[in-house]
């Protein structure tokens, strides 16, 4: 018994010193009531090693786990302790370290800066492929740590780099561009940068394995980001979101690049892009010049310009020249004051079309035939309303006879139309009715007189949100009422007619007689 308790003795003595070889492992692996902790404590006592296994595949299942578990397995196997100094993926945020949410902001970052800062200093800074350092939770914290924690683990060979500092110290933490540089740049393939400065015109190293760049937020100006680019030559992805000092986006000639997207740069005048084999572009914010370089490339757009009046009118004149191509575009007005002219050609390859519009009182819905006739090859037409404090003539009271017939325009290949907020506004049941009556290849069509309110059928509330006014659900009562009197008469039998009423559930009118 004597010599059992002393083997036991020098294997418990094997096992904190492996623990406190760890080092800050040791920190990430402990978690308060964490169930299973004390089984592995004593996997570890009685000597049970993980499978055996060649040390590269063990070393690959590692890598494979979560940075917690990664830590645990560490302390509890001489192998994966090992391959715990070169761990490829470092995840830092309070999640991942297991702090407690609850906490006040100083002790989240006091216990953050003190686990990150110990990891990395015991991490030998090889074989780093992935550096996630989120902080948006803390509080004021010294760059310093950041400086240090970079330059340790932005190593060549790294291909994801995601900083996000604190919100507190939003555009103040200069992104050190020399960190790129002597190779350490040559093997990024993803690089997210949020609530920065970047100044790239100084130590920037060549980025010839960045395939998708994500700013949001960050500061710097259109020259800088023409810099980075310009080293970039394997560019596929573009994202800039809330950039606002950027007056002018200027794309290099990047042969691989496909993807654009620029979301709320309020600043940006200008966007003007030379690559000639983008595909998609996605615009939201004020509509200045743009310019895709005449690409036949371009496939998909969607322009969102939501405090802009007329857009309709615009995208009439231009947007033949912007994406001749186009097969899905979505287009975005908060107000209408003309109505939408005749488009300027055809736009032969367009498939699918969605519209949002602003509630408009003078606008003529009708109008819009002009898109539907410019595109012959349309299959989906999808027209999406804001009936918010929306003033128009109704329907209701006049005459049938009333209804306006334009000139016939046969769209053979339209087979799914959806129309979200429908009214019983004049216009709008004449565009529904003139579809119905130019469709011969028509499926599906859809009236929502509810706009684009969740209902409570997919709510975790179990209740519609947000919930209708009243004068919304009197103008839904009258779009059912101008739909049994006008459209329903028109809709041929092969023809699928859905039509969505508020929730009986959660709103209670009484129907229009």
């Amino acid at each position: 018994m004597r010599l059992m308790s002393r083997k036991r003795c020098r294997q418990r003595q094997r096992c904190r010193r492996r623990i406190r070889n760890c080092g800050s492992v040791a920190l990430v692996a402990k978690r308060e009531n964490l169930p299973g902790q004390k089984d592995d404590n004593y996997q570890v006592v009685r000597g049970i090693s993980p499978p055996d296994l060649p040390e590269d595949i063990l070393r690959h299942i590692h890598a494979k786990m979560t940075l917690r578990d990664a830590a645990r397995a560490a302390c509890a196997s001489h192998t994966f302790e090992r391959s715990w100094i070169c761990f490829p993926n470092l995840t830092f945020s309070p999640k991942t370290l297991g702090l407690n949410g609850n906490a006040s902001t100083d002790v989240i970052t006091r216990d953050l800066i003190s686990k990150v800062d110990q990891i990395l200093q015991n991490h030998s800074g090889i074989g780093v492929k992935t550096l996630n350092l989120d902080l948006l939770e803390c509080g004021n914290i010294d760059f310093s740590y950041v400086e240090s924690w970079l330059h340790i683990a932005v190593t060549p060979g790294i291909e994801e780099l995601i900083l996000s500092p604190p919100l507190v110290t939003f555009s103040v933490y200069n992104f050190p561009c020399s960190l790129l540089s002597n190779g350490s740049g040559n093997s990024i393939q993803y690089l997210e940068l949020g609530h920065c400065t970047l100044h790239a015109t100084v130590g920037l190293g060549c980025l010839r394995s960045l395939t998708r760049l994500h700013m949001f937020r960050v500061r710097t100006s259109g020259d800088e980001l023409w810099c980075l680019l310009s080293n970039s030559s394997a560019l596929v992805h573009l994202e800039l979101w809330y950039c606002k000092e950027i007056i002018s986006l200027k794309i290099p000639s990047l042969q691989r690049f496909r993807f654009l997207d620029v979301v709320q740069c309020d600043s940006l005048q200008e966007v003007e892009s030379n690559a000639p084999n983008l595909t998609k572009f996605r615009y939201s914010g004020l509509l200045g010049q743009i310019s895709l370089g005449g690409s036949l490339q371009v496939k998909t757009l969607r322009m969102i310009c939501p405090s802009q009046t007329n857009i309709l009118c615009w995208y009439a004149h231009n947007l033949l020249s912007i994406a001749p191509n186009v097969e899905t575009l979505t287009i975005s007005s908060s107000s209408e004051t003309v109505n939408t002219p005749m488009l300027s050609g055809k736009f032969l390859h367009l498939k699918h079309l969605e519209i949002l519009l602003g509630g408009m009182a003078a606008y003529d819905y009708l109008s819009l035939v002009s898109f539907l006739d410019a595109s012959p090859h349309l299959e989906k037409f999808v027209l999406a309303i804001n009936q918010h404090r929306m003033e128009h003539d109704s329907i209701l009271g006049g005459p049938s006879h009333d209804l306006r017939q334009i000139r016939e325009q046969r769209y053979d290949k339209l087979k799914n139309v959806k129309i979200s907020g429908f009214c019983s506004a004049k216009s709008l049941v004449e565009l529904t009715c003139h579809i119905l009556e130019n469709t011969t290849s028509l499926d599906c069509l859809t009236l929502d007189t509810t706009s684009w309110y969740l209902r409570c059928s997919v709510t975790k509330s179990s209740k519609c949100y947000p919930l209708m006014d009243r004068d919304s659900l009197v103008e839904a009562q009258k779009a059912l009422l101008a739909i049994r009197r006008y459209v329903l008469g028109k809709v041929p039998s092969m023809v699928k007619l859905n039509i969505l009423e508020p929730c009986s559930l959660c709103h209670t009118v009484e129907p229009l007689m």
